[in-house]
């Protein structure tokens, strides 16, 4: 009797979000210390901090631009932050997990939805790189308009996320 491997001759496709990790450098740039008594942004003595600031330490990094006191900042002065951060890799407001959520987001927009057309998908859980839940959110957002199934595990032991109904 020959022994065979079922799940190497299924059609499951595999997606794995850690091949979609970005390997770069994550920074959060704290504008807290900017702003008088780290409550209130007087344009002067910002523009002076934003003028002096080392910003070839953000160069080819991924940056999460914060304020992590309750100062009601204006755009602009995001904006001016982000002006300078042209070299940065990818740049977003908020904190590190929206920064990684939005790396994920960038990569996943590159899959081939064509290519899942159908398919029965399983998301592969466990891994090494720290992948955040929203970017499995993401993916089954992007996943379940295409996919007649969508799992979540191991091929050989899977929990079922979602399945098409029947046309």
């Amino acid at each position: 009797m020959e022994i065979v491997n079922r799940v190497a001759t299924s059609s499951l496709v595999t997606v794995d979000l850690e091949e979609y990790y970005h390997p770069g450098e994550r920074v959060l740039l704290d504008i807290r210390d900017w702003l008088f008594q780290g409550l209130l942004l007087k344009e002067k003595e910002f523009r002076a901090y934003v003028r002096e600031h080392d910003w070839e330490q953000y160069d080819n990094k991924n940056v999460a631009v914060t304020c992590s006191t309750d100062a009601i900042v204006p755009v602009w002065a995001y904006m001016l932050i982000t002006s300078r951060l042209q070299n940065a890799n990818h740049v977003v407001m908020g904190s590190l997990e929206m920064l990684e959520f939005s790396l994920f987001r960038q990569a996943l927009a590159g899959i081939d939805l064509q290519d899942m057309q159908g398919a029965k998908v399983v998301v592969k859980g466990c891994g090494n790189l720290p992948v955040p839940d929203s970017a499995y959110m993401e993916l089954t957002r992007l996943l379940t308009p295409v996919v007649s199934s969508l799992m979540y595990g191991e091929p050989c032991s899977t929990v079922p996320v979602y399945k098409a109904p029947r046309k």
